[in-house]
């Protein structure tokens, strides 16, 4: 589609126009202002307040995934009837709803990322059949007045975080057979950054292999999500973290900025900003954030929720990390440095484990070593295999 930008004129703009103010983000314009199909500041301003209200890059432009989430924030629970599509899921904040109400009620629709997927239908089955509804896994007329009827007294919290922390505490600290699903960004003729020879794609390949090789040498099962050849989408590469049944995912990217002033490490998991979130994923980034900032002095820019497709579509907790801004020059000069490059894949390991401890038998920030980890795994895999006397 068309990106719409400040300066744009036209029909499509029009539209956006309209679409934003019935978000609230902008007065209704008189039509004898002669402004509705003109992209002018104002419109510029609303379109930052609801890409930073989604969880959207904050960047003033319409694009696909702000259009989307456009779209999506049109939809109200019982303006239509939802259902199950097999290959063309219905998707909006009426989803989004359904799926929070269904987690309220007890009902596993795994999270409200306003997609219908299979989960939300089996979800909405199970209510059915405990109700005494006819069972079609459909949000039709019948199902609406029962969700209605039954809403909750209690609201809020986090309905997921139980249903993730179990899975996480069932896998128990053990390193050796998870399977994790390494990204590095971009790949193919889509290079990223480039500042002087700092090549985005290049020196994210290069991390994940680092990565990739101490992760093997603990007994986990790496995945990369790309060739060196090739440059998935965001969405294809969700499918292919889904289709191997990774149990996280690690996406590997730098940033730029136009000022060579911005530096630092920040981190990205599934969250919507309004308490629909990974609580897994969050908890990771959080000991990224730590861990990478401990290790190399790069500023720590903190961990936020966004809905990026890797982030969204994926089925199990995933975090985006941004080590540094390639348009700095300390920061360029340390993801240059290959001995810094080993020290971020430790970094990065070291949080994964931490993350399987739950908080046992860790170490401050910053002190838990590669070799630690290799006698650890070594010890906890000596207690697995002995049976007890």
């Amino acid at each position: 589609m068309q990106l719409l930008r400040r300066g744009d004129t036209g029909p499509a703009v029009a539209q956006l126009r309209a679409m934003l103010t019935s978000q609230g983000l902008l007065p209704p314009v008189p039509d004898s202002a002669g402004l509705a199909d003109c992209f002018d500041l104002a419109l510029e301003h609303a379109v930052r307040a609801f890409q930073q209200r989604r969880g959207l890059i904050t960047d003033g432009i319409v694009g696909f995934a702000t259009y989307q989430a456009l779209s999506d924030a049109r939809r109200e629970l019982g303006c239509r009837v939802l259902r199950y599509v097999i290959g063309r899921p219905m998707r909006g904040d009426d989803v989004c709803t359904l799926q929070e109400r269904l987690l309220e009620l007890g009902y596993d629709a795994y999270r409200a990322d306003g997609i219908f997927g299979v989960q939300t239908e089996v979800a909405l089955r199970s209510f059915q059949r405990d109700y005494g509804l006819f069972v079609d896994g459909v949000c039709g007329p019948a199902t609406m007045r029962a969700l209605r009827q039954l809403q909750p007294k209690v609201r809020g919290g986090r309905p997921v975080l139980l249903r993730e922390q179990e899975h996480l505490r069932r896998a128990g600290p053990a390193l050796r057979g998870k399977r994790i699903l390494i990204d590095p960004c971009l790949g193919g003729a889509e290079r990223g950054v480039v500042v002087d020879s700092a090549v985005e794609a290049e020196l994210m390949w290069d991390l994940a292999q680092r990565l990739a090789a101490r992760m093997d040498a603990t007994g986990m099962q790496t995945i990369l999500s790309r060739r060196p050849d090739t440059c998935p989408s965001e969405a294809e590469r969700a499918t292919f973290a889904n289709t191997a049944g990774a149990d996280l995912v690690l996406s590997l990217h730098t940033d730029s900025h136009p000022s060579p002033l911005a530096h630092g490490v920040a981190t990205f998991h599934f969250g919507t900003g309004n308490g629909v979130t990974s609580t897994v994923g969050e908890a990771l980034a959080q000991i990224l954030q730590r861990e990478l900032t401990a290790r190399t002095g790069m500023l720590d820019c903190r961990a936020h929720p966004k809905t990026w497709e890797l982030l969204r579509l994926t089925r199990m907790p995933a975090v985006r990390i941004e080590l540094g801004y390639l348009t700095n020059p300390e920061d360029r000069r340390k993801l240059l440095d290959p001995v810094c490059r080993d020290v971020m894949a430790e970094g990065v390991l070291v949080a994964v484990k931490r993350l399987y401890l739950l908080g046992e038998n860790d170490q401050p920030t910053g002190t838990f070593t590669f070799a630690d980890l290799l006698r650890g795994e070594d010890l906890l895999h000596g207690q697995i295999a002995q049976p007890a006397l």
